[in-house]
């Protein structure tokens, strides 16, 4: 039987954009900054909003999108400055087709969080996707150079396909390789 460490690395070969989100263990937090502060709520209230939290992302994975933000809603309605729920609710709004309204939810999270701790990494790696599907590629870099400073290896590995030194190594070395295992076949 593999271990989370294991299925992650493979989950990673076999899908090397998947965001941090959808593989196990790659979100580990490296950095001390990546972890968020909670501390300043009440723990009834806290332990509340995120039960809430993750009712909606068990909604969201059931294809239950409507039902999700409901949940996001209510839990961002009890701790309106907690940056997880304006996060979690982006992923939601994005994946109904909402960009507008996941960059607004992203822009919150990113504030709330003054840009430290777990909300905001996994906030400036959505936002970042999301400016890499919009060819807004120097946005993307900002957002993943600062997720990749809380600790995101996600990021660092985004950034390092965004290198266009990178981009031409891994062509040469896929040509390369092709070559070895078919060193009969001509190539341009």
């Amino acid at each position: 039987m593999a271990t989370p460490n294991d299925r992650a690395v493979l989950q990673s070969i076999l899908n090397p954009s998947t965001p941090f989100g959808d593989l196990p263990g790659l979100d580990v937090v490296e950095e001390p900054d990546a972890v968020d502060d909670d501390e300043a709520y009440s723990p009834e209230l806290l332990k509340c909003v995120q039960a809430l939290e993750l009712a909606g992302v068990l909604a969201a994975e059931s294809g239950r999108l409507g039902e999700a933000i409901e949940k996001f809603d209510e839990a961002i309605r009890l701790l309106p400055d907690r940056p997880s729920a304006h996060n979690n609710r982006a992923q939601a709004l994005r994946l109904q087709g909402d960009v507008a309204g996941a960059l607004e939810e992203l822009e919150k999270a990113v504030a709330l969080s003054c840009g430290k701790g777990r909300s905001a990494c996994q906030a400036l790696v959505q936002r970042g996707l999301v400016y890499r599907l919009q060819g807004l590629d120097e946005s993307a870099r900002e957002d993943f150079q600062r997720a990749a400073g809380l600790g995101s290896q996600f990021a660092r590995h985004q950034l390092a396909l965004m290198n266009p030194y990178a981009a031409l190594c891994n062509r040469m070395l896929t040509q390369m390789v092709e070559k070895l295992r078919n060193p009969n076949v001509q190539q341009n």
